[in-house]
């Protein structure tokens, strides 16, 4: 797996970054692919398992040597793993390789993968926002998946064969799903910021914080605990903020109304209007001094 970069023209003439991330497999080189905003770590996470649910789970995942996987290497050369991903791989149960510092083909086919994405799908491609996007890049996916290759054969019909009895199906879990719906803070405001875009969360909700997660055209927020469903934003690239219905709307009260027919009635009497006019100064009070 491994990330590629491309920018993006909106219809503003704003230019700006996309991030795609590339997973293909060693043995019969079907692949899949998907994009995000940013190569964060969080996004990592989001496209390996949505890429683990399109062709499984294997028993090795083989990387580049990123930030997001791994710290550093020790003495001996045994890599010392990040804290998150190292209990992102316990938890789907995996294990990672690194591709060697300076060795560029030990993983030539992902960075093949990366560059044909760019010069055959991204090439002259238009969108409408990041839905669109995927869903075309899911369709390239299947349609290259299941294209005759020399040297290769079908891509799907061998790892359904061959691979198929080594990957292990992806189940989905509770630890799993706080993967694909990261935490965010909710600012003073009632926004939550997600992929550079802020999304409101109703003021009724008393919590500092709320997960989010993206599925298709829609964005879902959730409270902390994942037991509540807050609000439903459809999913743009705008940099307009995105208000949810009675987003600043207070709580229902408690409210008391009369048991008995109201007898007793009593009078308002209208308000005296202040006087802005000019007849509230005494213009001849000078004029009789002069006098």
């Amino acid at each position: 797996m491994d990330w590629g970069f491309t920018k993006v023209q909106s219809f503003t003439g704003e230019e700006y970054s996309a991030a795609c991330f590339a997973m293909v497999c060693h043995h019969c080189g079907e692949r899949y692919v998907e994009f995000f905003p940013n190569a964060k770590q969080e996004n990592l996470f989001i496209g390996m398992l949505h890429g683990f649910r399109y062709m499984g789970v294997p028993q090795y995942i083989l990387t580049d040597n990123m930030k997001s996987v791994v710290i550093r290497r020790d003495q001996d050369g045994h890599p010392l793993w990040q804290k998150d991903y190292e209990q992102f791989m316990r938890t789907v149960g995996f294990q990672t390789k690194l591709c060697k510092p300076r060795h560029p083909f030990t993983k030539g086919k992902v960075e093949r993968l990366v560059r044909f994405v760019k010069d055959n799908f991204l090439a002259g491609r238009s969108f409408w926002n990041v839905t669109d996007l995927n869903l075309s890049a899911l369709d390239w996916c299947d349609e290259q998946n299941t294209t005759f290759h020399r040297g290769l054969g079908i891509p799907q019909d061998i790892h359904r064969e061959r691979c198929g009895s080594v990957v292990t199906k992806l189940n989905d879990s509770p630890e799993l799903l706080l993967y694909l719906c990261p935490e965010r803070r909710i600012s003073f405001d009632g926004f939550v910021n997600y992929e550079g875009r802020r999304f409101g969360v109703p003021y009724a909700y008393g919590g500092k914080t709320a997960r989010v997660m993206r599925n298709g055209s829609c964005l879902y927020i959730y409270s902390a605990d994942m037991a509540r469903l807050l609000a439903t934003h459809e999913v743009t690239w705008a940099y307009q903020d995105s208000f949810c219905a009675n987003q600043y709307a207070f709580p229902e009260q408690p409210e008391e109304f009369p048991s008995m027919p109201v007898k007793t009635v009593i009078r308002q009497l209208p308000q005296t209007s202040t006087d802005l006019s000019f007849e509230k100064f005494n213009f001849t009070k000078e004029d009789d001094e002069d006098d």
